[in-house]
């Protein structure tokens, strides 16, 4: 049982971060950066790294006050906010970032002898390798933290930033003599090779990767909602205060060539700084190591948690812990393993572009889930912290733009990488597909938004272009899948679908249950057929109540509906009549008007689209001619193509040849003259039997009927296509344009 699950306070996260933003790129690059831009060049550098640094700590600090943050830090809270398998995805890069920050620090930390190695080289000629202490060093420090744990980790924090600070105070009372002969102030700081700054940003910019660094302690944390926004923002803002106080004292202390030429410039400045620099070096480093020793196998105990590995025996080894105090022990060995196999490759100069890479997209990740949430606007999104959502936004946009600028080949490789590991988890964990709610909530507000503005842009236009926006309403769904085809190939690309199943009944308990079952089993019946469609589910007693309904819902893409497809079997015309029935009633609204008789045989795509047209009525002949072209852009009929009819006397082949041919052209349709035939009517030969003959082997056939004929002859109207396959019965209720 674990008897003291909940130990640290403020202090550690606090230090843990500070501790890792002074560290080893301060000690190292901060002279030379100074060298080769100037004070203004490198000041610019410390606002633009902020200006992913600041929104992050503000972020995380917001998330962190709104829910409970468990173990593994920034892992958990993505996780939680982008669904498992995201969050996952960058868990496993942030812990091999965090991982390999372990070997980085070590590798640095042996810098601080550099002393030792400059002497066995100019007193013997000896050129002694950093494994030689980085190794060593790196065994003691995974020997600590695996029997210690992050209780000795926090106590070391205590005293090597006691050190820091002191090596820091005396590099700021210390003087040179070239600070005493010149009388530099802001007035003389210069911006030197601009062209340079994206290249020296690359390299001082792991110095701002360790403002989030005490967030991995967040499963050991008293009170996180406290202790992480406090400590993270005073740790972020506390570290770019004295960047800048460095920076001025870097520039007004030593030449150009001393701070480009030494890398432990700050040695010749500081108060004893032959000894306190190193020191201050050496602890800088130790306790960034340290940070990330403590944060890795936390976010390595919370993935497997979360079952993040393909198997069962490795999510349990590596999510154990000690009874005792609930150290991530086994995660604490991997980690120093990874750790040890990059301190003996001895140069991690390559892999640390790429540790900054997974952390900026760590850093924008919480950005994103910041500014989602604000956007989202959920009333579960309560934090006691609250950030701005512009600042949020400008973090992630930022971060991405920096992860480009530093270097484009590895930011792409950073990109592919992660990818690639998301696609294995989806693939392992493919039954955790769950939309994340911060994502859903986002776009209920982009889709109200949207809408509203269309409605209100909608209003004041004299002119609008016609889209198909159709309703199909069927209760036959799963016995017949035609009517969802055609309006899968209308809404595949240049038109909207909603297709609604009734249910025959009154809206009760019982009832909507049984739409909540269909509904399920529709989105399941129709997932793999590239659905472009709304699906949704309509309880009522009659036909035309159902219609009455239908014909007054919104359209799903925020416009009008404006046609309404009708479906019956050819074969066995049951629910013809009531189609017949309620036409006048849709006719009375603004709706184009599809009926589709379906046939049961299959569809020959590659036979193409038979329209049949009367060039006298151009209401219908428009329509169908824009919905053959419409149906045609579905990769289903990619191998098809359309071909138009026309019946008329043999004395008016040719006038009539004439206007379709206008009609056609008029349109900048992708259809030839040898896609239009004119066929003459012959003495005893039917309209319906010429068009049986010629579209027998359609893959589908339009036809238009008008509002009086329907009225008339009623069933007899769709009566008599006895050869022909799947036909559609197109009613324009206006002339559509065709521009």
């Amino acid at each position: 049982m674990n008897n003291n699950p909940k130990k640290f306070g403020t202090a550690p996260v606090f230090f843990t971060a500070i501790s890792t933003i002074l560290g080893a790129i301060l000690f190292l690059r901060f002279g030379y950066a100074v060298g080769t831009l100037g004070f203004w060049g490198v000041i610019l550098i410390i606002f633009l790294g902020h200006l992913v640094t600041i929104p992050t700590a503000l972020a995380i600090s917001e998330i962190a006050t709104n829910k409970r943050v468990e173990g593994g830090g920034e892992y958990f809270i993505i996780s939680r906010s982008f669904g498992l398998n995201i969050g996952a995805t960058i868990g496993i890069a942030l812990f091999m970032s965090q991982a390999i920050s372990v070997a980085f620090y070590v590798i640095a930390f042996t810098e601080s002898f550099e002393f030792l190695f400059n002497f066995l080289q100019e007193k013997y000629n000896f050129a002694l390798r950093r494994q030689v202490i980085s190794l060593p060093v790196m065994a003691l420090l995974a020997i600590l933290i695996i029997k210690k744990g992050a209780n000795l980790g926090v106590k070391a924090l205590y005293f090597v930033v006691a050190i820091l600070l002191v090596s820091l105070v005396l590099f700021f009372l210390g003087t040179t003599g070239h600070a005493d002969s010149t009388t530099y102030s802001l007035s003389h700081a210069e911006l030197r090779n601009p062209q340079d700054f994206f290249i020296v940003f690359a390299i001082i910019f792991p110095a701002f990767t360790g403002m989030t660094a005490g967030v991995g302690l967040s499963g050991d944390l008293k009170k996180p909602s406290r202790a992480i926004p406090l400590g993270t923002t005073l740790a972020t803002i506390s570290g770019m205060i004295i960047y800048f106080f460095i920076v001025y004292k870097l520039a007004k202390s030593a030449p150009v060539e001393d701070l480009i030429e030494h890398q432990l410039i700050m040695s010749k400045i500081a108060v004893g700084g032959a000894i306190v620099i190193p020191l201050g070096l050496a602890a800088s480093t130790i306790s960034s190591a340290l940070g990330s020793v403590m944060v890795a196998p936390r976010t390595l105990q919370a993935l497997a948690l979360d079952h993040a590995f393909p198997s069962k025996k490795v999510n349990r080894w590596l999510a154990a812990a000690n009874v005792k105090d609930n150290e991530p022990k086994n995660a604490s060995v991997v980690t120093a393993v990874i750790a040890f196999i990059f301190v003996a490759l001895g140069d991690v100069n390559a892999v640390a572009t790429i540790i900054s890479m997974f952390f900026m997209v760590t850093y924008g990740s919480l950005c994103l889930i910041s500014f989602l949430n604000h956007f989202g606007s959920s009333p579960s999104y309560r934090p006691s912290f609250r950030s701005k959502w512009y600042i949020s936004l400008t973090g992630f946009l930022v971060a991405v733009w920096v992860m480009f600028k530093i270097n484009t080949p590895y930011a792409l490789l950073s990109f592919a990488v992660i990818s690639l590991i998301y696609i294995y988890i989806n693939h392992y964990h493919k039954y955790r597909k769950g939309f994340a709610s911060i994502f859903t909530n986002a776009l209920f507000q982009l889709n109200r938004n949207l809408q509203i503005l269309i409605q209100n842009k909608n209003s004041k236009k004299t002119h609008k272009e016609w889209r198909p926006s159709a309703i199909c309403i069927s209760k036959d769904s799963f016995k017949r899948d035609k009517a969802f085809l055609l309006l899968n190939w209308i809404a595949f690309k240049y038109g909207f679908g909603t297709y609604l199943h009734r249910i025959e009944g009154y809206y009760s308990k019982s009832t909507v249950q049984t739409a909540k079952n269909e509904s399920e089993r529709l989105l399941s019946m129709f997932s793999d057929v590239g659905n472009h469609v709304y699906i949704d589910t309509l309880i009522s007693p009659s036909y035309t109540s159902a219609i009455a309904q239908a014909i007054q819902i919104p359209g799903i893409a925020g416009m009008e509906n404006n046609m309404i497809i009708f479906e019956y079997d050819k074969d066995n015309p049951d629910n013809l009549e009531d189609i017949i029935d309620n036409f006048s009633l849709v006719n009375s609204g603004d709706f184009d008007i599809c009926i589709l008789a379906s046939s049961g045989k299959s569809i020959p795509f590659k036979n193409g689209i038979h329209v049949w047209i009367n060039s006298l009525d151009s209401e219908n002949a428009n329509l169908m001619i824009l919905l053959s072209f419409i149906i045609l852009g579905h990769p289903d009929w990619k191998k098809g193509y359309i071909q138009i009819f026309e019946i008329c006397l043999p004395e008016r082949m040719e006038e009539t040849r004439q206007k379709m041919k206008e009609l056609v052209n008029s349109g900048r349709l992708p259809i030839t003259a040898k896609n239009i035939k004119i066929i003459p009517q012959e003495p005893n030969v039917s309209r319906k039997a010429i068009i049986n003959q010629y579209s027998e082997k359609a893959g589908l056939t339009l036809i238009g009927v008008r509002e009086e004929l329907v009225k008339h002859e009623k069933e007899k109207l769709f009566e008599g296509y006895d050869t022909i396959g799947t036909t559609l019965f197109v009613h324009s209720k206006y002339q559509k344009e065709i521009e």
